[in-house]
């Protein structure tokens, strides 16, 4: 019964890590910075982003949605331990560095969580100063869909739902027989215990927070002043003329960024 279990949470641990909404926003994000690279290489939230393309970084580099799928690949299929009593089963060696990679992962994301969050509002206090407002709206809206991307897809939840089947099958596979692997660290059977935060909770303050910050109006209204409407009822066309022409008698004051540097 064990055995399915974990090669279930494998599949969905694995699944939601390899997700293209992931891999595209920090595609997304690496371009950002290649671009305003030598521009604006000591603004603040430039380095904010800065660090959670590091934390993506890193976790990309554990390669932990490829440890996930090896493990997957030893444990046996259903039919086969239906037909034998005995079966093979993954060792404590391979065991416990999957299990380490997933606590490291875990914090990994806990901590891009948290500067996505940091980021999103020290973007929006910059864009309130009227700072460089294309990257700090460009900023603003990157992590904001990152932190979605991870919360929505549940990355994180599900990588604690596999460490907690894989604390299981690690105590059970080491009372049979005993090869540690890793020592000088004892495991965890909880993992909230070792993130030393209680995610749900967490991540319920750092989405009050993104919600209830103040968000900048003013510089909208000069960019984008009020346009009268032709008509004003449901179903009917608006005068598209009238849109345009305000538009275009609309300058925009630099061609590089809108904003001035805040000292």
């Amino acid at each position: 019964r064990q055995l399915p279990a974990l090669r279930r949470r494998c599949y969905i641990a694995g699944k939601r890590l390899s997700g293209t909404g992931l891999a595209a926003e920090g595609r997304v994000l690496r371009a950002v910075l290649y671009v305003y690279h030598s521009r604006l290489l000591r603004h603040r939230p430039y380095l904010a982003l800065q660090q959670v393309e590091q934390c993506l970084k890193r976790l990309w580099k554990m390669n932990l949605v490829g440890c996930i799928e090896t493990l997957a690949g030893l444990i046996p299929k259903k039919n086969t331990s239906q037909a034998h009593t005995e079966c093979l089963v993954p060792s404590q060696p391979m065991l416990e560095t999957v299990a380490l990679k997933v606590l490291g992962g875990c914090k990994l994301i806990l901590r891009l969580l948290d500067c996505c969050c940091k980021g999103f509002l020290l973007s929006v206090k910059h864009l309130c100063s009227e700072e460089f407002i294309l990257l700090n709206t460009v900023a603003l809206g990157l992590l904001s869909r990152l932190w979605f991307v991870v919360q929505y897809r549940c990355v994180l939840q599900s990588l604690m739902s596999f460490y907690g089947m894989l604390s299981t099958s690690l105590h059970l596979v080491s009372e049979t027989q005993q090869m540690p692997y890793i020592k000088g660290f004892t495991f965890p059977s909880d993992i909230s215990n070792f993130l030393g935060v209680n995610v749900s909770s967490e991540v319920k303050k750092q989405k009050a927070r993104m919600l209830t910050t103040k968000k900048p109006t003013s510089w909208l209204k000069k960019l984008f002043p009020t346009v009268p409407e032709a008509v004003s009822e449901v179903g009917k066309k608006r005068n598209f003329a009238t849109c345009t022409s305000a538009v275009k008698n609309c300058s925009i004051p630099c061609p590089v960024d809108i904003g001035e540097t805040v000292l």
